[in-house]
């Protein structure tokens, strides 16, 4: 028996891990609140399954998909277009969508590979599989990511990551404890044609001077959700798509009947989504942490604007560069040398901060005898699965994604308390004026739910 043949002893204890996933999750924010929150909690833990080292070029393996909305059939073609690999399973709250995934698979393989899954802890505890891709609303991210973890599955998970800080530090314990690979969704680090590669590579190479500020072009926070009820209509687990959120009446907004075609509203909303500020700034605020080499720490000072304002935060580094919701562009960069603007259709560069300037083309050039060269990869799926492969981190770990997601999440805090704020990165607390009521936002509690 080799490693991808799990007994059914192994199937066993992965659906155990499933079925106590509410109780993981309202642990890790209780130990995230008491400094606890360590990869050591769970270092200990006997997985239903080893995870190895590494696998030959060509091996097989098997995924399920958690949640197939727009996102999810946005990239499970990315997965298929691997021979060596099947999707063979698909879960979703609406019958409809968990449907038409199984459809599209067994479509594109011209056979019966994918079978639909009741819920997402059938697809997390299938001794069949390798890899759980989690493409759901963000507030339904840390269960399916933390339990698959858990179960010695390699996880695939969308941005942001996480709902609150706590969360996020749970995730990326649970993949480190545990040794799984874990990709997060920011995808900016391998497609658009390398163009956020390129500037993130610029911008660490010194390519425009000491950087002194870059400015992230996304949205707002989010508000609380005053949607009206509807009524339920059959087919959708409407207390499985609320998960650890309030009790709230059915709302199509936030989840759409049957296979839609539109990014639903929920991002607006706090009790699932960081609003706007979130969604985009899981992108730009992750190339703008790339490239001042901060995949693993973060700011120290949170600043919010004196006059109320929704935009204008500041973020200060330890070495003073000022990193600022709102901008031009994605992206911008500002050094003493040069400016570089990067967003998914944009990529320039020029001498100074006038706009007006002349392209500077030689300071986006390739890399030339010791300068660092980021990763040109095929896709990120590509690269994941690779990852898997090779026994090797891939280019967005879940480390890496928590590290993005909190500059979101600190960001919404900022705007909340609405006074400037010390954080520290280390210890993933804030310290001094005003922190009591900034750490009591770094975590919320979790509904007791199926």
């Amino acid at each position: 028996m080799n490693a991808h043949e799990p007994t059914r002893r192994d199937a066993l204890r992965s659906l155990a891990f499933a079925a106590a996933a509410p109780t993981l999750l309202a642990q890790a924010t209780s130990a995230y609140a008491a400094k606890a929150a360590t990869a050591s909690t769970t270092a200990s833990l006997s997985l239903p399954r080893p995870v190895p080292a590494s696998l030959s070029r060509n091996s097989k393996l098997q995924a399920g998909i958690v949640g197939f909305g727009v996102r999810a059939r946005e990239i499970y073609n990315g997965f298929l277009d691997d021979d060596a690999l099947e999707i063979v399973s698909v879960a979703d709250v609406v019958d409809a969508r968990t449907a038409e995934g199984v459809r599209r698979v067994n479509e594109r393989r011209k056979s019966d590979v994918c079978k639909a899954a009741k819920d997402w802890r059938e697809v997390v505890h299938d001794p069949r599989i390798d890899i759980v891709i989690v493409t759901t609303p963000d507030h339904w991210h840390a269960e399916p990511a933390i339990v698959a973890s858990l179960a010695g599955k390699h996880v695939y998970c969308e941005k942001p990551l996480s709902l609150t800080i706590a969360e996020g530090r749970a995730i990326a314990n649970a993949a480190r404890a545990t040794g799984i690979r874990f990709q997060t969704g920011s995808q900016q680090r391998s497609e658009y044609g390398h163009m956020f590669v390129r500037a993130a590579e610029a911008v660490r190479n010194g390519r425009i001077g000491k950087i002194s500020k870059i400015t992230v072009g996304v949205g707002e926070s989010p508000k609380p959700c005053d949607l009206p009820t509807e009524p339920l209509p059959e087919g959708i687990d409407w207390e499985g798509w609320l998960g650890q959120a309030p009790l709230r009446g059915f709302s199509s907004t936030l989840c759409p009947i049957g296979v839609h075609n539109n990014y639903p509203a929920w991002r607006n909303y706090r009790e699932y989504c960081n609003g706007g500020l979130a969604d985009m700034g899981a992108h730009h605020f992750d190339i703008a942490q790339w490239a001042l080499a901060m995949d693993e720490s973060g700011p120290r000072g949170v600043i919010p604007p004196e006059n109320g304002a929704k935009t204008g935060l500041r973020f200060i580094y330890a070495d003073g560069v000022a990193l600022v919701h709102g901008g031009p562009t994605d992206c911008t960069f500002f050094g003493s040398e040069g400016t570089i603007e990067v967003s998914r259709g944009h990529l320039r560069a020029y001498r100074g901060t006038d706009r007006s300037a002349p392209d500077a083309p030689e300071i986006l050039a390739d890399p030339k005898g010791n300068e660092l060269r980021l990763p040109r990869n095929a896709s990120h799926i590509a690269d994941f699965l690779s990852a898997i492969r090779e026994g090797r981190d891939p280019i967005c770990t879940a480390e890496t994604g928590h590290r993005t997601a909190t500059i979101c999440q600190l960001c919404n805090i900022g705007y909340e308390v609405g006074k400037p704020l010390l954080w520290n990165p280390t210890t993933e607390r804030f310290e001094g004026a005003n922190a009591e009521a900034a750490n009591a936002l770094t975590l919320r509690a979790v509904r007791k739910h199926h």
